[in-house]
């Protein structure tokens, strides 16, 4: 069926990862009047750690300015040609493009380039197909990736001749795609339903946890929430240098001194995150709607790490959860670096480039109004720090839920935690 084989198509990696160490691809993006050129190349690196991520190999990057993408085909004609013959020279397996292309857009350009056309969409959907370990993370990624190839099914008959249509040429073409989109439709629907069944039983599971306060670990994607996790609660949760090494969220007990709460491990978010993979994880994003306290753990060593905060925080607006109480914490310390100038460079103008750490601190305490702490995870840099805060803001919320419960004040905490936290 063709649904079968576009299936394979969409998670195109995985099959071949056996065969080929990597599978060689070319990026594709378009500088526009939305993105600039220093834009465009930061998200063709992120688009190249996905590619990576997801086993293949980015071997060379076009990008055309253009006031908006091509609606048929994403780029110009002359760039598609130029494509067209280094994929040809260099014998390249798979394009992919850094905007989810439309049905359309899809069709034509694999008309044109006679090759494997992903989008960023696709490789997202692969990267959590391979990376889903538990039932219900599968289910989920299988949801989002039927949704997705719903309205591209069209296109996956084109080899059929019966499909130009015409007279004398109405027939089997039209059956076999109504029957794939039926099979789609119940598939969806069927899918649907378990999920369902599965949501009422983890909101049965969150009921059930009692009156603790519940923390979530929110951000954008290989940040080191895990690594945090990990840190903070003394568990063993799957963490990797790698996009989405983290699917299923976790959920620990953690004691401060001697007041406990539940921590749970989200999803990371990223940007241009496909719709059907928010739509699929409400569940999963359902921790972060019913917590009481978000960390907001945020890449300090990445150059546009502003641009990742603001793309969770349309995220979380998106689900309702911007209000909520947040610290934000600025993780990699260990890692950052920042350009230099030199006293007598009387030229060069100062950005947030040149901003120091102390820099940095300043500007997000006059933010967030002292909710913010900069640490390294992997290192336990200024941990004794995030743990006071941290217990400062449960305490507030337990207090003002629970009133007559007593609990210690965070000058007492030091003499009931363990040091090694």
């Amino acid at each position: 069926m063709a649904v079968y084989y576009y299936l394979c198509a969409l998670i195109p990696f995985m099959l071949e990862k056996k065969k080929l160490a990597y599978e060689r691809a070319v990026l594709v993006g378009v500088i526009t009047r939305e993105q600039d050129e220093d834009q465009v190349k930061e998200y063709l690196d992120e688009l190249e750690f996905l590619t990576l991520t997801a086993g293949g190999k980015a071997v060379k990057r076009f990008t055309q300015r253009m006031e908006v993408p091509n609606p048929k085909t994403y780029i110009g004609t002359g760039k598609m040609e130029e494509v067209h013959a280094f994929i040809e020279a260099e014998e390249i397996g798979s394009v992919i493009f850094d905007d989810e292309l439309s049905p359309s857009q899809q069709k034509n350009i694999e008309r044109v380039l006679e090759c494997k056309v992903l989008d960023r969409t696709t490789l997202i959907l692969d990267i959590f197909a391979q990376r889903a370990q538990t039932s219900y993370a599968r289910t989920q990624v299988e949801l989002a990736q039927y949704q997705y190839l719903l309205p591209r099914l069209t296109g996956l008959w084109t080899h059929l001749e019966r499909q130009r249509g015409g007279i004398g040429m109405r027939g089997p073409g039209e059956t076999e795609i109504e029957t794939d989109r039926r099979i789609v439709r119940d598939r969806i629907a069927l899918l649907k339903k378990k999920i369902l069944k599965i949501d009422k039983q983890m909101s049965t599971q969150r009921g059930n946890r009692g009156a603790l306060i519940r923390v979530a670990l929110v951000g954008y994607t290989n940040v080191g929430k895990s690594t945090l996790m990990n840190v903070i609660s003394k568990s063993k949760v799957f963490a990797e240098n790698k996009l989405f090494a983290t699917l299923d969220t976790t959920v620990r007990k953690v004691v401060l001194g001697n007041l406990p709460f539940l921590m749970s491990d989200t999803v990371g978010f990223i940007r241009k995150l496909p719709t059907q993979l928010v739509e699929s994880f409400k569940s999963t994003l359902d921790e972060v709607r019913e917590a009481d306290l978000l960390l907001h753990v945020v890449d300090i060593s990445h150059p546009n790490f502003e641009e990742h905060i603001a793309s969770v925080n349309q995220i979380l607006g998106e689900i309702d959860c911007s209000d909520k109480p947040t610290l934000m914490v600025f993780n990699k310390i260990d890692a950052y670096t920042h350009e230099t100038i030199e006293e007598d460079d009387l030229v060069t103008e100062r950005t947030t480039r040149h901003f120091s750490l102390e820099d940095w601190e300043n500007t997000w305490m006059q933010r967030s109004g002292e909710n913010a702490l900069f640490i390294s995870a992997i290192n336990k840099d200024n941990l004794d720090a995030f743990r006071k805060k941290v217990y400062q803001l449960v305490r507030d919320i337990h207090v003002t839920r629970f009133p007559y419960n007593n609990f210690l004040y965070p000058e007492q905490l030091d003499a009931y935690s363990n040091p090694e936290f």
